[in-house]
Formats: C-alpha cells, structure tokens, sequence
C-alpha cells in the first residue's frame, strides 16, 4: 500500500511537467488564434471594398487577399498541429496515472507519446514561423488608405 502511494506521488511529481507544457501550447494556441482572427478581418475589409478599387489598387488587393488566403491556411494548420501536440500530452499524463495506478509499466508508452507530442508542436512552430515570414515579407505590399499613402508620399518628398 505504502509503495503505491509514493508510485502515485511520483506519477503527480511526474506529470507536473507535461502540464506546464500544456499550458504553453495554450499560449502559442492563443497567439494563433489572434493572428488568424487579424487575418480574417483583413481579408473581409478587402473583400468589403474590392468593388471600389480599380486598377493598380485592384491587382494589389487581390495579391493581398491571396496572400492572406495562404497565411489563413497555415495558421490553421499550425492550429491543428497544436491541439494535436496538447491532446497528445492531455494523453500522456492519463496513461502515466494509469500505469501508476494499476502498477504497470508504460514508461516506454509515455516517452513515445512524449516525443509524438514534441513533433507535433515541432511542426507547429515550423508552420506558425512560415506564416509570420510571409507577413513580414508581404507587410511592404499592404494597402494603405489613400491619405496614408499620401501623407508617406508627402514625407519622402520634404527636404531633409
């Protein structure tokens, strides 16, 4: 009895890690979110006022909404493969009580969950790091509103 206790406390001291891990893919699922919500925004802005460009402006609005098609895309991706990396731990530490409660080994069954989920948030930071690339390449061709546009314009063109 007493050696179970202390198989049950070292399963808790052990499970400790994985739940702080939990907590950061939380995070980095959040700061997903805001971004795919940003994106979305923009694109339906774009799509609100495509009818009123022409031109030169037109082209570079539909640039602008393939762009923010592709990083819609990947940011949902990286989505999935952060709930699959939680999900994958949410797993890990149940079969770690489990082997604890029921006296079992299943270390080799928790590292290899342990690593699953490592590869899955690999992937997902991967992915998250892609789409941030292409908005910070891409920042330079975002359409600003004319008096922006403007006032930049006025500002390059004022003697130094």
């Amino acid at each position: 009895m007493e050696s179970q206790i202390f198989d049950i406390s070292r399963t808790i001291q052990l499970a400790v890690a994985p739940v702080f891990l939990l907590t950061a893919i939380g995070t980095i699922i959040n700061v997903l979110i805001g971004r795919l919500g940003r994106a979305v925004d923009r694109r339906r802005t774009l799509e609100e006022h495509l009818s009123e460009y022409a031109g030169e402006v037109r082209d570079d609005a539909l640039r602008e909404l393939r762009m923010l098609a592709r990083r819609i895309v990947l940011v949902l991706w990286s989505v999935t493969f952060a709930v699959l990396g939680a999900l994958l731990v949410c797993l890990l530490i149940g079969v770690a009580f489990a082997g604890a409660y029921f006296s079992l080994d299943l270390s080799h069954e928790v590292a290899a969950l342990f690593v699953a989920s490592m590869v899955a948030v690999t992937f997902c930071l991967l992915i998250f790091l892609r789409e941030i690339s292409i908005a910070a390449l891409s920042a330079h061709q975002t359409l600003a509103p004319q008096s922006l546009r403007a006032a930049l314009r006025n500002e390059t063109d004022a003697p130094k």
